[in-house]
């Protein structure tokens, strides 16, 4: 019998940990993040992390795990998920995969075979260079050339996936995006797939609050204590929200500017996040503008009880 999976994805600010966490209180389940930055402790206002309040008790996994001057990839986000949702399984309690980093939660579902795929290393320490040296900017230009999807895709800020598509192109000798297809195929998993949306005005909006709230939260003694510590050129640093505001404490930019350099990644990161669910998942999609009020949640309620009888109320 295959293992049970629930599968929350959306853009950012769309309203994914609320819906997690009544589920998981409806159908006794766990949450396990799909954030690529959730891992990192001392990394709580940045990266929307889920308070003890506001997780009533539900157990969540994948939050915490690394320090910021750690690496974390896809493959270990999969190592990690992947022996913990036969767990939950195993106790009889439902795996809720929620998140917005659509490559991470993609490889779960997928099982996608990170071990085994061919690399060249000393290339990647070249492309290593050449980012310290030119920029990412320049590295992601190259991608643009040799594979405008996986470009479309891929901020320019972040290196280490610029840096992975390039390799893995030149490796096998056919584009990442495609690589990529290639892998798409059945999932293992008893899987309830589901994505949120929200009326494009709206979402913005919130993003906006969000960031507004953030600094109101403590964001920039929180990106303050990490600057500090002397953390550089670190994966962590690269997210949204914290390679802004090292601008401004580096003194390159105002605070005013930062934050609006915040609000304006933000947006764009969430149209990037919109665009790759739609493009490489067969999820159900539920509208997320009026909130999570009753209809929508008896809704996507239905949908599981749908798919999986057993479950209904």
């Amino acid at each position: 019998m295959k293992e049970k999976l629930l599968v929350i994805v959306g853009p950012t600010a769309v309203g994914k940990t609320a819906l997690s966490i009544e589920l998981a209180k409806r159908y006794n389940g766990e949450v396990i993040s799909g954030d690529s930055m959730q891992v990192y402790k001392g990394m709580d206002i940045g990266t929307a992390k889920v308070s003890l309040d506001e997780q009533q008790g539900i157990p969540h996994h994948l939050i915490d795990i690394k320090d910021p001057a750690d690496s974390f990839s896809v493959a270990d986000f999969q190592a990690n998920v992947i022996p913990l949702v036969t767990a939950l399984n195993d106790k009889q309690k439902l795996p809720i995969l929620v998140g917005g980093t659509g490559l991470y939660v993609n490889a779960v579902i997928q099982q996608y075979d990170l071990v085994n795929r061919p690399g060249d290393e000393s290339y990647r320490r070249q492309l290593e260079e050449v980012a310290i040296e030119r920029g990412t900017t320049y590295l992601h230009k190259q991608l643009k050339e040799l594979d405008a999807k996986s470009a479309e895709l891929i901020h320019p800020n972040n290196v280490r996936r610029v840096i992975r598509a390039l390799e893995l192109t030149k490796a096998l000798g056919i584009p990442f995006s495609e690589q990529q297809q290639e892998e798409e195929k059945d999932s293992p998993y008893d899987l309830v797939y589901m994505a949120l949306s929200m009326e494009r005005k709206q979402l913005y909006e919130r993003i906006n609050k969000r960031v507004d709230m953030m600094m109101e939260q403590g964001l920039l003694e929180e990106v303050t204590n990490l600057h500090k510590q002397g953390i550089r050129h670190c994966q962590s640093i690269q997210a949204i929200g914290y390679k802004e505001l090292y601008q401004y404490l580096d003194g390159e930019i105002s605070l005013d500017l930062a934050i609006e350099l915040l609000k304006k990644n933000s947006r764009h990161y969430a149209k990037r996040q919109l665009t790759w669910f739609r493009n490489k998942t067969n999820a159900k999609w539920f509208d997320m503008t009026n909130g999570l009020h009753s209809d929508v949640f008896f809704e996507i309620c239905r949908f599981i009880e749908g798919q999986w009888p057993s479950m209904a109320k």
